[in-house]
């Protein structure tokens, strides 16, 4: 069997203070996202394949076996009909487009889909779904426990209790049609989130030291 090909959206930004260059290269944009993606994806078995913020989405999910969406900055509000607040990082209208597609793309094809932190609001959002523009108490580097519905993905991954790492201050309010919660935070904030194929985390699996872990293990596994 070929290596599943699982394809790593990122994130883009301008290169003034990522390079040793000449001052001449910091006009430029790099397409980036942290290793530990890929890294977990590779352990488990799977062929990372990065995807730049310029793609046909279709074209790329007839190739890629499974779908990654990664963190990054909040999706636009305009999405859910939401007004920007004083809280909103810098969005990125064109990856949101990109991955919304991708997403679509990945769907249709019934690749199985991963979508860690921001995916898990993308993912929210393009179900239908809004966002709580900020969570105050949620707004910082933590670890928490969550709770995980007995039958689901998650709980078949972790048990129905598990401890995880956060780090955003948006997260879900309204749910998708069509998505099932199946992690929760003791404030009864959605952690997870699970559809056909589909597996959504609040967390940051990638960051965690034991490589792979075992969202990672179910994405190429699922291929």
């Amino acid at each position: 069997m070929d290596t599943p090909l699982v394809a790593v959206t990122g994130r883009r930004r301008g290169a003034a203070g990522l390079h040793s260059g000449p001052p001449a290269l910091d006009a430029l944009e790099i397409d980036a996202y942290f290793t530990g993606y890929a890294a977990h994806v590779a352990a488990a078995g799977g062929l990372p394949l990065h995807v730049p913020g310029d793609v046909d989405a279709a074209a790329v999910m007839d190739r890629a076996d499974a779908l990654l969406l990664t963190g990054g900055n909040d999706v636009d509000p305009a999405r859910y009909g939401a007004v920007p607040d004083a809280h909103t990082s810098a969005v990125e209208p064109a990856r949101d487009a990109v991955e919304v597609a991708l997403l679509a793309a990945a769907r249709e094809r019934g690749r199985p889909v991963l979508a860690i932190c921001r995916g898990i609001q993308l993912v929210n959002v393009a179900w239908g779904g809004t966002l709580h523009l900020h969570l105050e108490e949620h707004a910082h580097t933590r670890w928490h426990d969550v709770a995980v519905t007995p039958g689901s993905v998650l709980a078949g991954l972790h048990g129905t209790a598990a401890r995880v790492n956060s780090l955003h201050h948006q997260g879900v309010d309204r749910v998708g049609d069509g998505l099932v919660v199946t992690a929760r935070a003791p404030d009864g904030q959605v952690e997870g989130l699970e559809a056909d194929g589909l597996v959504c985390v609040q967390w940051h699996p990638e960051q965690l030291d034991d490589v792979p872990q075992p969202e990672f293990r179910w994405l190429v596994g699922a291929c």
